[in-house]
């Protein structure tokens, strides 16, 4: 198949370029391209012996991109270009294109790129969350303190608190607030800021933690494997400075190897194994069919709650001085980068033959 296998890499297109949109608008998440991130998976995917593929901005001309290229398979690569659920343009494009692709469906990435709407999700199927509510412009009032939401949500507690936009990449704009009477000033910062709905959560004072999650069709040692559930993967502790509340933007301080670490099940097999099977309810409970990041964190008592899943964690080639969350733990499993990106394609081929026919068949054609 990758010998005649066409495949489009999309990326973020910058509405700022002539032809892009028709009307520029606003950015409630904040934008990046991610077209280096792109190069990278494209890199990879020649490495492994797909013979066609082209790099496309996902903006109003991808339909005409995707046709001039006869393209088989996309590959979402985007955070989308504008609007108030971007993360899902590209996916629904590509479905009413006729477009198969590696990456959520529209209502999936919407989900988890909501986060508001994602910890409703989680606490509806018993999942673990920290209270929360959310400050809705134009309905909630300026103090968020007067609000019987928020009253509802944290009875008896009054900080300290994490506010944050409902929807963003890279902890921007996430902000610690001591206590509730300092809440009103950092919502509407945020606010005007997104021009969104900001989220109001307890404050968790234990470690922070992420997860990779993905479909159970991987590929290593030059081999496919199916395993019997979801590949969960680079289980890491996200160490805090002594100044840092929560873990700072990587657009601020870029990660490295001192700042994430793997946890290791030999030291601590409790909370690897408490891990593992959080981010594997995640995956499963959600109907989740491609690689997230989960970020969890521990109360003071140790108690392990979901604070969000990244849909689009970053795929970017690890080396001197590059690191990525999700890429961290691969030696260990006898994986490498290339082995990722080949399972993501792999598994995802797999759902879109076995379980989503009728959506795929210029792919099936092709074997």
């Amino acid at each position: 198949m990758f010998r005649r296998l066409r495949l489009a890499v999309v990326f973020g297109g910058d509405k700022r370029r002539e032809g892009a949109v028709i009307e520029s608008t606003t950015n409630p998440r904040s934008w990046k391209s991610y077209e280096k991130v792109a190069e990278d998976i494209a890199a990879s995917l020649k490495r492994l012996g797909c013979r066609h593929i082209e790099l496309f901005p996902d903006d109003m001309r991808l339909g005409e991109n995707l046709r001039a290229f006869d393209a088989h398979l996309a590959w979402l690569n985007s955070g989308g270009v504008q609007g108030h659920c971007s993360v899902a343009h590209a996916p629904a494009m590509l479905e009413l294109f006729g477009i198969p692709y590696v990456g959520h469906d529209p209502i999936t990435a919407a989900i988890l790129d909501s986060k508001h709407v994602f910890k409703r999700q989680v606490s509806a199927v018993g999942i673990p969350t920290a209270q929360f509510c959310v400050w809705q412009p134009g309905i909630s009032p300026n103090d968020p303190t007067r609000d019987l939401a928020f009253r509802h949500a944290f009875v008896g507690y009054s900080g300290p608190f994490i506010v944050k936009p409902t929807s963003g990449r890279a902890s921007l704009h996430v902000t610690y607030v001591e206590h509730a009477d300092g809440l009103a000033d950092v919502v509407r910062e945020i606010y005007e800021i997104t021009r969104n709905h900001v989220l109001i959560e307890r404050f968790l004072g234990g470690r922070e933690f992420c997860v990779a999650a993905a479909g159970p069709v991987i590929h290593r040692h030059g081999r496919i494997e199916r395993l019997n559930g979801p590949f969960v993967f680079s289980l890491l502790e996200r160490k805090l400075d002594a100044s840092e509340k929560v873990f700072t933007s990587m657009d601020v301080k870029p990660i490295t190897g001192e700042r994430a670490f793997e946890i290791d099940p030999a030291i601590e097999p409790g909370l690897h194994n408490d891990l593992t099977k959080l981010a594997q309810r995640i995956f499963l409970e959600l109907g989740i069919e491609t690689l997230i990041r989960a970020d969890i964190r521990a109360d003071e008592a140790g108690n392990l709650y979901v604070l969000e899943a990244n849909p689009k964690p970053d795929l970017k080639m690890p080396g001197t001085g590059v690191t990525s969350l999700v890429c961290i733990g691969l030696p260990k499993l006898g994986m490498t980068y290339d082995d990722l990106i080949m399972s993501i394609l792999a598994d995802r081929i797999d759902v879109l033959l076995s379980e989503r026919r009728g959506v795929a068949d210029r792919l099936a054609r092709l074997i």
